[in-house]
């Protein structure tokens, strides 16, 4: 049972969890919280280059070599000055990590981002084309069923015979 703290019945017993703390009154409508104007993902440009070089543990000259090669491309703010998202300082420590864990060269690490990123808009790709096939087949299914729900219930489907049936027919004119 729950304690009551109205008085009725047994003695004012306490304030208990969550009461006597602001806004544990009695409820109240309260306001809808203000929407954020933008919205923070792993896309958003936000890091100037000396954070970016710093997160990534390059040198700033380097995340500019890189964006000159195409390598990681940053946006940039109307005054040309680059912005990293998070997701491009994961890609800088991707360059970093083929670099000089697997010797491969700059020219090298720009083909196999080029590949990856064909292969994840072809993986986006056959997800689409994949989304698009189900709904045509549900959409298919449906229209056979009303098909199927306009039959006449007095009809006999016709079956063919099997090709290896044991079945004799006889027919016998009428005289």
């Amino acid at each position: 049972m729950i304690p009551d703290n109205t008085g009725a019945g047994h003695g004012p017993i306490g304030p208990g969890i969550g009461e006597g703390l602001p806004g544990s009154g009695t409820p109240r409508a309260r306001r809808a919280a203000p929407q954020p104007q933008y919205v923070l993902t792993e896309d958003t440009p936000v890091y100037v280059i000396s954070v970016a070089a710093e997160l990534s543990g390059l040198h700033p000259q380097t995340l500019r070599q890189y964006d000159r090669l195409g390598l990681v491309c940053p946006d940039r703010t109307a005054g040309r000055g680059r912005r990293y998202s998070a997701r491009d300082i994961q890609q800088l420590r991707e360059v970093q990590r083929l670099s000089q864990d697997e010797g491969i060269n700059l020219a090298g690490i720009k083909r196999i981002i080029e590949l990856e990123n064909q292969v994840a808009a072809l993986q986006s790709r056959v997800a689409e084309l994949a989304d698009s096939l189900e709904g045509a087949a549900t959409a298919l299914q449906q229209r056979e069923a009303t098909i199927h729900a306009s039959y006449r219930r007095d009809l006999v489907p016709y079956q063919p015979p099997t090709p290896h049936s044991s079945a004799l027919v006889v027919w016998r004119p009428r005289r």
